[in-house]
């Protein structure tokens, strides 16, 4: 117990909230593996309050005091934190059991770990909320809301494993875009104490230099992550409201850590993406991949995987092989479709999508994907009007000049050949897809219905940003 408030008293005194922070985590390290089993064997139920209460205050190794109110509500928040721990190193014993049987290890409890965890953070909130704790303290709330999101996340887990429902646990912020549509209970109980930590942030009125505002943009990551798991993107939706209504008090996003400012930008792209905000997804999400540091390789591809398919639906470019080079998984499903949109391989783009189906509709992608089909046509019918020939110039001298109008049958042929059509494809349906291309502004022309003929347009601008 001595080692944790050894660290207490220095955190203290040096005004270190990570070193106070880290006198709070439910696992030890490996430089003190044996750091919680001593913490929490140093005492017992009957004791542990007055042991944590003389410690705090009288800790021969302190060269900080704190006051008498504040030290009362750090022992509220370290016989919660001791609490836990004994339910947590039960439910790692069990584990450790469990794996050397090959069982399911029923006997970690995670429901009783989540349920004491949301004990010791309660216990901090009360500590801001009644002023005794200052804002350098704030990455403890780091701690106890991931955590507390952790823990609630193997809790439903297990009442669903028990329950026959099998889910999968990652706490990355990449699978927590995909939806999990099981049994949230404890996850939805977590996301209103992280709720509870964010108002508690954003709400400080204390100047700026010595406000819980610095803690924002972590449980504000927090929270999104949260929703996102909770499919409740519209709540993910509230917080944004929130904070831009904030944001005259708010300290310059530029003096966050980076860390958090990626993940800000990550999740509000992923947002407006899902939103079909596709510009303002593409700006959010290649601000976050500037950001990101390079060797963070898996972040950087979760970034990729909603700015690539945002950028071909504005800029309707496709991501060079450089770019996807670092990732293999990309290359695997990026990789194919690009190459059959450049082509105009309809039923190679067809085969493209279906190949990568389960993966771009669990990252909810597959919809947005699909429109470059449009892409696909639009370069197949540019390469029959490549091939269509010119006219011979009518005076010596003069140019050959590209022949513009050229019949719908020749594109009905071309999907046919492309693989993108049946044999029995109907004029009228090359009509329509044809139309279709010029109102999005793939192709400038118009459809002369009474010749079933196509004009486009001369001067380079049959098809706008091909240079033809």
């Amino acid at each position: 117990m001595d080692r944790i408030f050894t660290d207490f008293s220095r955190a203290q005194e040096y005004g270190s909230g990570a070193l106070l922070s880290r006198t709070l985590l439910p696992f030890a390290d490996a430089q003190d593996p044996d750091r919680l089993v001593a913490f929490y064997t140093g005492t017992n139920k009957f004791n542990v309050t007055s042991d944590i209460h003389s410690q705090i205050l009288y800790n021969p190794y302190a060269g900080y005091r704190v006051s008498k109110s504040e030290a009362e509500a750090w022992v509220e928040v370290y016989v919660a934190y001791w609490r836990a721990i004994g339910e947590i190193l039960v439910a790692e014993d069990a584990i450790a059991k469990g794996n050397n049987q090959d069982n399911d290890a029923a006997a970690a409890d995670w429901g009783a770990v989540y349920g004491l965890w949301k004990d010791m953070s309660n216990a901090l909130i009360r500590g801001y909320t009644t002023g005794q704790f200052q804002a350098w303290t704030v990455p403890c709330l780091y701690v106890a809301g991931r955590y507390l999101r952790i823990f609630a996340i193997k809790a439903d887990e297990q009442i669903a494993r028990m329950g026959g429902d099998q889910m999968n646990y990652d706490s990355g912020y990449g699978d927590d875009v995909m939806a999990n549509l099981g049994n949230n209970e404890k996850l939805e109980d977590a996301a209103r104490v992280i709720n509870r930590i964010f108002t508690l942030c954003i709400s400080d009125r204390a100047p700026l230099e010595e406000s819980r505002k610095w803690g924002i943009y972590y449980t504000t990551n927090l929270l999104f992550k949260t929703y996102f798991r909770l499919n409740s993107i519209s709540l993910s939706k509230n917080i944004i409201r929130a904070l831009t209504a904030s944001q005259t008090d708010m300290p310059p996003l530029e003096g966050f850590p980076k860390s958090h400012i990626v993940t800000f930008k990550y999740y509000v792209g992923v947002i407006h993406f899902l939103e079909e905000e596709y510009v303002k997804a593409e700006e959010h999400l290649l601000s976050a991949l500037e950001l990101c540091h390079r060797s963070a390789l898996k972040n950087r591809e979760l970034i990729l995987m909603y700015l690539i398919p945002a950028h071909l639906i504005t800029s309707r470019t496709l991501p060079s092989s450089a770019l996807l080079a670092p990732y293999p998984h990309l290359q695997t499903l990026f990789g194919p479709i690009s190459a059959c949109i450049k082509r105009g391989d309809l039923a190679g783009f067809d085969a493209a999508l279906t190949a990568g189906e389960d993966e771009f509709v669990k990252r909810r992608i597959y919809l947005t994907l699909e429109r470059g089909r449009d892409i696909a046509l639009r370069n197949l019918f540019r390469k029959v009007f490549l091939v269509s020939g010119s006219h011979e110039p009518s005076k010596e001298g003069e140019e050959s000049t590209r022949r513009t109008r050229i019949p719908v049958n020749e594109f009905a042929a071309a999907m046919k050949l492309a693989g993108g059509a049946a044999d029995d494809l109907e004029d009228d349906e090359v009509e329509c897809l044809l139309a279709n291309l010029i109102y999005k502004n793939f192709m400038k022309g118009y459809i002369s219905r009474e010749r079933s003929m196509v004009v486009l347009s001369k001067g380079g601008v049959a098809f706008p940003g091909t240079g033809v």
